[in-house]
């Protein structure tokens, strides 16, 4: 049978050419359920505050720069969205006076405009975000070396290379109303793809590059950091890819309840634990990496009843 057609956009692939059955499935599931779907190789875990929520995610940071060392180099690849972690953590390496010397660090991703990452005084940069709420903020005897900051904002082939060089201690994440991870988007539904979209292995040989951004990763961005303006939003991305996320030891997904909704959290979960892993759904390659933790916070969850606003 063919996949449908997608609702949002046709000419591209996501979560709404999927089978009906598995879309009213993850509908059905309660907060409870979410919980009782934990696996040998993927944990959820609940956290009922926003404070302990993000003091976790940046204690993440703190645990994986502790076990870097001269000879065996280690660190963290972070999002910027979710934000709110980033000032913790400098606020927790200045207070334990950890030295960072050691440490590395991967930004996951960062916006193209005209082929070229934007520069970091672009207002949506997130290599300035990564800077101004975290690095910045560490005192300066105690920051990571330049050298150690890597984002995929010029030879992204060196990008790639520095995670054999550098143990990825654990690689962070958001997931937005697309179902990804970084920028890793649904493709486009052309050419090769215009039948079926890539197969769980195409899609996992992707490494760092620049992406076209599915219409609702646009507009999701636009509502998050724009205000609502879609227009100064890029429409292309530099994202780490599938390939080096298979890399890291530990992936960390960080739901609150703000970048996507209470019907996309559920899906993802669903088909991570049950291992239906499709392109369609990015986040849902998860399924095969065998460490992942799915981290909500409890309030943000909400529900897929319909109410009208």
């Amino acid at each position: 049978m063919p996949r449908a057609i997608s609702k949002i956009s046709p000419d591209w692939w996501d979560y709404t050419t999927l089978d009906s059955k598995l879309l009213q499935d993850a509908a059905k599931l309660e907060a409870k359920d979410l919980l009782k779907l934990s696996r040998s190789g993927f944990k959820v875990v609940f956290h009922d505050t926003l404070e302990d929520f993000y003091l976790a995610e940046a204690l993440e940071y703190i645990e994986a720069w502790r076990q870097s060392t001269p000879d065996n180099p280690a660190g963290i690849c972070g999002p910027v969205g979710p934000t709110e972690q980033l000032p913790l953590v400098a606020r927790i390496v200045n207070s334990l006076k950890l030295n960072l010397c050691d440490a590395h660090f991967w930004g996951m991703d960062e916006w193209v405009e005209q082929g070229k990452p934007v520069p970091q005084d672009h207002p949506l940069s997130f290599a300035r975000a990564d800077r101004e709420l975290c690095f910045n903020r560490i005192d300066k005897s105690l920051r990571i070396p330049e050298k150690h900051l890597k984002f995929p904002s010029g030879d992204l082939a060196a990008y790639t290379k520095s995670y054999d060089q550098i143990r990825c201690v654990v690689m962070q994440g958001g997931q937005g109303e697309v179902k990804h991870w970084a920028f890793n988007d649904p493709v486009k539904r052309a050419d090769t793809y215009r039948n079926a979209p890539p197969t769980p292995a195409e899609y996992r040989k992707l490494k760092t590059r620049v992406v076209d951004l599915h219409p609702m990763t646009v507009i999701q961005n636009a509502r998050t950091s724009g205000g609502g303006n879609v227009s100064i939003v890029p429409t292309q991305a530099a994202s780490v890819g599938p390939f080096e996320t298979w890399k890291a030891e530990k992936v960390s997904i960080w739901h609150a309840g703000v970048h996507d909704n209470p019907f996309g959290m559920r899906l993802t979960t669903l088909m991570i634990s049950k291992k239906l892993p499709d392109s369609a759904v990015p986040m849902s390659l998860l399924a095969d990496h065998p460490n992942v933790q799915f981290n909500f916070y409890r309030p943000g969850i909400g529900t897929c009843e319909a109410a009208m606003h």
